[in-house]
């Protein structure tokens, strides 16, 4: 097994979804994870317990996922780049102190290998039903960043763009995985160190008596300091002033929670990624995400092959949502497919985004498995009249 001198993995190999993401969590910087082990997600913290102490990195097994998430949050403001692995139920119990985090703005990574529920569910099966609990799943208002990989190399290759995020935002990550690409063995191509781009923890260089840990000094975010590193300051997951004590104030909710907000709206063009193929002169353009976008993509051509003009839009970054691509695309084709391992989730950004200018159609699937591509055709077919 080749490393570099950081102990981090190099070169071809292959690898399932699961090893990849933590094989791009160490290679993004990542030396803390906190966890509690649940199928089918055990896979990557198996990999990276395994393999952080080439590397100086710890690994805590928690007693539970809302303790799992707490700890996080608590070794991120250490200075460590931190992240977290779960499914289902324990994404539940997370979100909690997902809000803290937000709160916070402390910069941590969340992997969701999702699988069937609601509940227990399919524990060893393939979902893709929580995708708008990673938006939505903690209470008020706050905004986060999701992504949704497709394929071993993505989960390697996005794992380290979600690390950047949350440290250029100061936000945490949803990493949104199903268990299909989680557990399926492909290539997977690690680049040395120096031909990876990483975003490194910025430390304030101002003084403790200088320092307020929400002042903003005239930027978008305020600057980081690291817990034990001589600077006196409070950080809470109530509504706070730039020296990060409470405040109860209206005024205080306005600007504290509105900036939580913006940070992401503002630079939703910055965060939004997805990738298009078809789009010029399609009737139909199929949108979707993870495992499904790789069926969609066979539906696609059997659908070309019956002489259908199919455009198809892959969702990469599912937080921001594309309002801004989706708008442009409504006043062009007659409709949207929208094939998700769910009763119709995304669809519904994707209805409200296109305002009734074009149709929107699920092909909604319970999980277990993935679509029969016949399916998508049907429904293609059907949104092309």
């Amino acid at each position: 097994m080749k490393t570099d001198p950081a102990g981090v993995l190099t070169g071809a190999h292959f690898l399932d979804g699961d090893y990849a993401c933590g094989e791009g969590a160490m290679a993004a910087g990542c030396r803390f994870v906190a966890g509690y082990p649940i199928t089918p997600s055990t896979e990557v913290v198996e990999r990276i317990s395994r393999r952080f102490p080439t590397m100086g990195g710890t690994f805590i097994q928690m007693e539970d996922e809302l303790a799992s998430m707490a700890a996080v949050v608590g070794g991120s403001w250490t200075g460590s780049k931190s992240m977290t692995v779960t499914s289902g139920p324990g994404f539940s119990l997370m979100m909690e102190n997902i809000g803290l985090g937000v709160m916070m703005e402390t910069p941590c990574v969340v992997v969701n290998v999702q699988r069937g529920g609601p509940s227990t569910g399919l524990p060893t099966m393939v979902g893709q039903a929580d995708v708008m609990q990673a938006r939505w799943g903690s209470h008020g208002d706050y905004e986060v960043i999701a992504m949704c990989p497709q394929s071993p190399q993505e989960a390697f290759d996005l794992t380290i763009d979600a690390f950047n995020l949350s440290e250029r935002y100061r936000v945490p990550v949803m990493f949104m995985m199903d268990e299909c690409v989680g557990h399926m063995t492909e290539k997977v191509v690690i680049p040395e160190a120096d031909e990876i781009d990483i975003v490194p923890r910025t430390l304030t260089k101002k003084s403790p008596e200088e320092f307020w840990p929400y002042d903003l000094n005239g930027g978008e975010l305020p600057e980081f300091a690291r817990a034990g590193d001589g600077y006196r300051f409070h950080t809470t997951g109530l509504t706070h002033d730039e020296k990060g004590y409470p405040d109860m104030s209206v005024e205080c909710q306005e600007t504290c929670v509105r900036r939580l907000v913006e940070k992401i709206r503002n630079n939703a063009d910055d965060i939004v990624r997805f990738e298009e193929e078809g789009i010029d002169g399609a009737d139909v353009v199929v949108v979707s995400y993870g495992i499904t976008a790789r069926v969609a993509r066979m539906a696609i051509e059997m659908a070309r092959d019956k002489g259908i003009k199919v455009g198809f839009m892959r969702l990469i970054v599912l937080w921001p949502f594309p309002e801004k691509r989706i708008r442009e695309l409504a006043g062009k084709v007659k409709a949207f497919v929208v094939p998700e391992i769910n009763y119709g989730q995304m669809v519904l950004e994707v209805e409200r985004c296109a305002a009734g200018k074009a149709a929107s159609w699920p092909v909604s699937h319970g999980g277990g498995n993935v679509h029969d591509p016949a399916t998508i055709v049907e429904t293609i077919m059907k949104a092309a009249k």
